[in-house]
């Protein structure tokens, strides 16, 4: 009787979607499926999905780190800081520094990072913003923290304006950069 070999497992990138994640074999529901059915009741959960990146568990990570009060950030530049994507600049005389925030919540910094690292791959518009920070060799993960600082405020316009992702609205000054 011939034996055979169990499958191997292959590890799973954040960004990749499993076949039949909604439950497992034997019918109880997984994490995801209650995270979903929890999430997507919330108003902002469609506004969150939109965005380049960002699946179910994600989203809901997104959400609960930023919270859900509407006035809490005035600007895109306070939510940006408070992600801790958004550089500091020391200044003195003639030198002039700049680096990344130390201090940031980082469960936050973890899913926007993932969430950069995802947009990479699925969105044009980010690919090529991504490409250019590295042509002007910037490192893998300091691109990757002023893409999630860029997709930071792109939400953070979303959710003030209760518009969904439009990569030809956030992405626009980039095109007419690239004519003028």
């Amino acid at each position: 009787m011939p034996v055979s070999t169990p499958p191997l497992r292959t590890r799973r990138l954040p960004c990749q979607s499993r076949k039949n994640a909604n439950s497992r074999p034997w019918g109880k529901p997984t994490l995801e499926s209650e995270v979903e059915a929890h999430f997507g009741r919330h108003p902002d959960a469609e506004i969150i999905l939109s965005q380049p990146g960002i699946g179910v568990v994600l989203g809901a990570r997104v959400l609960a780190e930023f919270g859900d009060a509407p006035g809490r950030y005035t600007s895109a530049k306070a939510r940006k800081n408070y992600a801790g994507t958004s550089p500091i600049t020391r200044q003195s005389g003639k030198m002039r520094t700049v680096h990344a925030r130390f201090v940031h919540n980082d469960r936050l910094v973890d899913a926007l990072h993932l969430q950069a690292s995802c947009a990479t791959l699925h969105d044009r518009e980010v690919r090529a913003y991504y490409d250019e920070l590295r042509a002007r060799d910037v490192g893998h993960n300091a691109a990757l923290r002023q893409v999630g600082n860029r997709l930071v405020g792109i939400l953070h316009g979303c959710l003030k304006t209760r518009t969904h992702y439009d990569q030809a609205t956030a992405w626009s000054h980039r095109s007419r950069a690239l004519v003028a």
